[in-house]
């Protein structure tokens, strides 16, 4: 099964928690002082803000999914997109563990397609990744693609 992931940053987390719980009529089921995130059956949707400093907006888009296999499937679907695709195995993002790939549309809007496989006691940090990539601060925890892409 996969879920779209939608993620935002936002300049008043509380404020946003509050228009968003009302617009879902649910509350978030992570709630952090910097992070929300509400995984919704209807439309089956993992929907997260998060005030990281970024500028307020869409911060990235992506496919969840349930399993190795299904993260393999995405990987290779992304590849055939024919624009570079970045793996994070273990990585430590909005409070989870997850496996992931990175790559950006022709507009530069970053997408994510992961496993998440923990919870874990913090946002995350900038991990190392390839040689042409380096840690961006336009997505909360998404590579930065030199010369490539949008």
């Amino acid at each position: 099964m996969k879920r779209l992931h939608i993620h935002l940053s936002v300049d008043d987390i509380e404020a946003n928690v509050r228009f968003y719980a009302a617009l879902f009529e649910a509350e978030p089921s992570v709630l952090k002082p910097d992070y929300a995130k509400w995984m919704l059956a209807d439309p089956k949707v993992n929907f997260a803000i998060s005030s990281r400093g970024s500028k307020p907006g869409l911060d990235h888009l992506g496919i969840q999914v349930e399993s190795d296999s299904e993260l393999s499937d995405i990987n290779h679907r992304l590849s055939n997109a024919a624009l570079p695709v970045i793996e994070q195995k273990g990585t430590a993002c909005c409070y989870s563990e997850s496996d992931k790939y990175w790559t950006q549309d022709p507009q530069g809007i970053p997408w994510e397609a992961f496993h998440s496989l923990a919870s874990v006691p913090v946002f995350g940090s900038k991990l190392e990744v390839k040689e042409h990539v380096e840690a961006s601060s336009s997505s909360c925890c998404s590579p930065s693609f030199k010369g490539t892409c949008g």
